[in-house]
């Protein structure tokens, strides 16, 4: 079975002398609360892929990629495979919260995600398989 390629990114800041990362309520609630992630397109490299999907789900532009924090295989719940990869991502200029239309068009067309920020992996409970890396970042 051929493997799906996703790009996922934790989006990161420090504020306060906290690390937070970055988070986002899906519109549809099955979908949950989610960290900003995406198909790699075919030929795409997943660093070029991971630096436009953080562009079109959150609408930053001013961010850096520090480095890929791991690759791995997961079994999503339909069944296929995904190939994943999880950037660290550095911001330093955005807003506590915000709302934003994710500009990548597909079955994210027309909704809204509403973003903002957890200082713990406790926090919030993320959808399957978006928290497995967390501990990286909340040292």
């Amino acid at each position: 079975m051929n493997s799906i390629k996703k790009a996922y990114g934790y989006v990161i800041r420090k504020k306060n002398g906290k690390m937070q990362v970055l988070v986002f309520q899906h519109p549809i609630p099955e979908a949950g609360i989610q960290i900003p992630k995406g198909t790699v397109n075919d030929q795409e490299d997943t660093y070029n892929a991971v630096i436009r999907e953080i562009e079109e789900e959150t609408g930053l532009k001013n961010f850096v990629v520090e480095n890929l924090i791991v690759e791995d295989n997961w079994k999503n719940d339909d069944g296929a495979i995904h190939n994943r990869f999880f950037y660290r991502i550095n911001v330093s200029d955005a807003p506590d919260e915000w709302d934003y239309q994710p500009t990548g068009g597909g079955d994210e067309e027309e909704l809204t995600f509403h973003y903002f920020w957890i200082s713990s992996k406790d926090e919030v409970e993320l959808i399957r398989g978006h928290e497995d890396y967390l501990h990286h970042v909340f040292i």
